[in-house]
């Protein structure tokens, strides 16, 4: 399987902010739309940096209740890794599981084109193997019959 499969069936809809935008508003969104970061972008299509919602409990602890007023552009993370379309599932998991991170914002040649988190590839996954119990059960019963 690819990062474009779970595309495909998640859809490529992708939360972005802007670097000027407030970490009271960006918190505030998170919450709304029940997801754990925002890609940062001027444009939707050029990744400036990531803010989650690791980044904004440590900001909290280093800048106190001042933070919110701040633009994200002050604690979004800036090197942020990315995923092609094409990459398998196996190899994301394993930058995912490596590098700590639980988002992955996906490029297809230079632009963003979506994003998955580490519970999209959990529930690939567990599809997966539903799919596999179901053909392994349906030979044992075709060959028992």
């Amino acid at each position: 399987m690819k990062v474009a499969d779970i595309l495909a069936v998640k859809g490529s809809d992708i939360a972005t902010t802007r670097p000027d935008s407030r970490i009271s508003s960006v918190a505030g969104l998170m919450k709304l739309k029940g997801i754990g970061a925002l890609v940062v972008s001027d444009d939707g299509e050029h990744i400036s940096g990531i803010i989650s919602e690791r980044d904004i409990v440590q900001g909290l602890v280093d800048h106190g209740e001042e933070l919110l007023r701040q633009p994200v552009s002050e604690i979004m993370t800036r090197t942020v890794k990315t995923c092609a379309p094409t990459a398998a599932i196996t190899e994301i998991m394993a930058e995912m599981t490596r590098s700590r991170i639980r988002h992955l914002p996906v490029v297809n040649e230079g632009r963003l084109v979506g994003i998955v988190s580490i519970g999209d590839v959990v529930k690939n996954r567990l599809d997966e193997l539903q799919s596999e119990a179901n053909v392994l059960r349906d030979y044992f019963v075709s060959r028992s019959a």
